[in-house]
């Protein structure tokens, strides 16, 4: 039997709800009256195992695709974030002409740049035919037509804050606004079985601007990420529906766009010098792939009454804690110096994994005394215990790959920190 779905609309300035208000909270009139509503049948259930699969769309971007779990799912909704120039337009422009050419027909939606400059930035980074269809609007009603009507498997829209739907309250970038652009171009998915790639801003501490339930209706959110003055980026699958979350993309920003890193852990110890002092590699995970990085560290004498400590690409909070335990069990006191530290290539760090790493190179840095090819890795205690981490095995494998020649991580015959230093020669 049919079902009717009731609307309310108000009778001096036309805005309509799905349920009865006593005012209208557009115009601030009187209460909402019933109109006609839309009829439809009810849904019918299916069985799992007469349910048709629909094969994924991909993009030829093989870090992309990984990370979305091998590809878009048709009728599904992706979120991809990141800072402001991070690349993300650069990206999707260029996974947009990876599905053209791959057959599947693209629309790019550019509601901050006209036609004219987007095709600007493909010439740029040489995108040439058979090339996606772009329409540059900031009206919902005009981007869902121009989606019906060009019969396209992917819709790229840039972006999700910059889109207005004219019949609802606020300006575009709202929260109001925000959760019904979503809210419909999830349903034009859906019901059309279209791919559907949206990008979004973020706030000053990282996190997704807009409300929070963009990212409940959404399928995937990925994060593009990186320092925006080197060249590497990270793209990381922060919820997949259709896949793990454990899969990182990196890529490499040049004068023709971002082009895939498979091997990033070459990429980003080119530069190791092993001669130096205060340098340390340091094989980290990045959900279920191992990434050897470099974490450098410099160390110098200060007159000021309260030293500066900077942590870049890990938490502040943990060069605290193993400064503090370098004083208390390593016989290392930095506290009259300046400590500089980061993680080379723009690497996030998070892990535990980091802190001994970190040590060695500090204490490297103090003594004038480089520690050569070293790899290490393992969380340091607050009483001065070395600590087992996650995936050593293949951590050492990484590091073992790219030339490390000596591996200082927790083992039977090393579970303090004053071991580890005296392993590398710094004390005895």
């Amino acid at each position: 039997m049919a079902r009717t779905a009731r609307r309310y609309r108000c009778g001096d300035c036309g805005y309509e709800s799905g349920r009865w208000l006593g005012f209208c909270p557009q115009c601030s009139t009187g209460g909402l009256e019933l109109v006609d509503g839309r009829t439809s049948l009810p849904p019918s259930a299916t069985r799992l195992g007469d349910a048709e699969v629909p094969g994924r769309l991909q993009c030829g971007i093989d870090e992309f695709d990984r990370v979305l779990g091998g590809g878009l799912v048709p009728g599904s909704v992706v979120l991809v974030g990141g800072e402001p120039g991070v690349g993300k337009s650069t990206l999707l422009l260029q996974a947009a002409a990876g599905f053209e050419d791959a057959g599947s027909p693209t629309l790019v939606v550019s509601a901050e740049e006209s036609v004219e400059q987007v095709a600007l930035r493909a010439g740029r980074i040489g995108i040439g035919p058979p090339a996606p269809r772009v329409v540059a609007s900031t009206d919902l009603d005009d981007v869902v037509a121009a989606a019906r009507s060009a019969g396209i498997a992917v819709l790229v829209v840039d972006s999700v804050q910059t889109i207005g739907a004219p019949d609802v309250p606020g300006t575009a970038g709202s929260v109001v606004q925000v959760r019904e652009v979503a809210g419909r171009l999830v349903e034009f998915a859906k019901t059309t079985g279209t791919a559907v790639v949206l990008v979004g801003h973020v706030t000053k501490d990282g996190s997704l601007a807009g409300p929070k339930t963009l990212e409940h209706l959404v399928d995937v959110v990925v994060s593009l990420d990186g320092d925006p003055d080197r060249g590497m980026r990270f793209l990381r699958a922060l919820k997949n529906r259709f896949g793990s979350v454990d899969e990182v993309g990196v890529f490499e920003m040049g004068e023709s766009g971002l082009r895939a890193v498979p091997d990033p852990s070459a990429a980003l110890v080119a530069a190791h010098d092993p001669e130096v002092a205060g340098t340390v590699l340091f094989p980290t995970l990045d959900g279920r792939r191992s990434v050897l990085t470099e974490v450098q560290a410099l160390v110098v004498a200060s007159g000021a009454p309260q030293p500066r400590r900077s942590a870049k690409g890990f938490p502040p909070a943990r060069l605290h804690q193993v400064l503090a335990v370098l004083a208390r069990h390593g016989g290392i006191d930095l506290s009259g110096h300046d400590v500089y530290a980061s993680v080379v290539g723009g690497l996030r760090v998070a892990e535990p994994a980091i802190d001994l790493p970190l040590a060695l190179a500090l204490a490297s840095s103090l003594v004038d005394r480089p520690v050569g090819h070293v790899a290490a890795w393992g969380e340091v205690g607050l009483t001065g215990e070395l600590r087992e981490v996650a995936r050593a095995e293949r951590r050492r494998r990484e590091a073992e790959r790219l030339g490390a020649r000596s591996i200082v991580a927790p083992a039977d015959d090393l579970r303090r920190l004053g071991d580890a230093l005296a392993a590398v020669g710094i004390r005895s």
